[in-house]
């Protein structure tokens, strides 16, 4: 009998979301004028949900926890995963304001198939997607630019991009809805993009 794919191997992506709220409510009673709660609009493109808050530790510093899960298929494509990125950034001059580098740290999981179109990239083989369906974890980190425009007194956009190394460990089944594996515990090394955000910001 062919068992049921499971999406995260028992991990509920709740707790990525709590994680952000816990640290967002926190945030707004220390400093009700500088924090900022953010979605990010190329992940809300693909219907993937997410959440992001920053908050200053410093004069030109910040600390920012964003988070995003996709637990459903749509049209026969499986997308499904749920990813914590945690980052650190330096302002050039204002803080949550122009230009800033982020160092970013980067970890979750995945179950990932039937993703027509991808191109290898960076000795990846994101083609394989397309035939096949892979399962499991990665983590990894990087290093970000990024700029913010402010357009009022509680509304921002933020472009960033990064670009790091992430570790991950899978298994692969012959198609996005089978059970019998066809790898098992594979490993992979990745380079190349971490991160990639056009943000919508509410500031408090």
């Amino acid at each position: 009998m062919k068992k049921r794919s499971t999406l995260f191997c028992g991990f509920s992506p709740r707790l990525i979301f709590a994680l952000v709220a816990l640290i967002a409510s926190l945030g707004i009673a220390r400093a009700q004028s500088e924090v900022n709660l953010k979605t990010n609009l190329l992940y809300d493109a693909t219907a993937t949900v997410n959440l992001g808050v920053e908050m200053p530790i410093a004069k030109k510093w910040s600390l920012e926890l964003s988070g995003n899960v996709n637990a459903w298929k749509i049209d026969d494509h499986l997308w499904k995963h749920w990813l914590a990125q945690p980052e650190a950034r330096y302002w050039f001059c204002d803080r949550f304001s122009g230009h800033f580098l982020g160092m970013h740290l980067l970890g979750g999981q995945y179950n990932l198939g039937n993703l027509k179109g991808l191109p290898d990239f960076l000795g990846t083989e994101f083609s394989e997607l397309e035939s096949t369906r892979v399962q499991g974890w990665f983590a990894g980190a990087g290093i970000a630019y990024g700029y913010t425009w402010i357009m009022s007194k509680h509304w921002s956009m933020e472009a960033e991009v990064g670009i790091g190394y992430a570790y991950t460990r899978y298994d692969r089944y012959p198609c996005a809805q089978c059970g019998s594996k066809i790898e098992n515990d594979k490993s992979h090394n990745y380079f190349g993009p971490t991160k990639l955000a056009l943000n919508l910001i509410y500031v408090f």
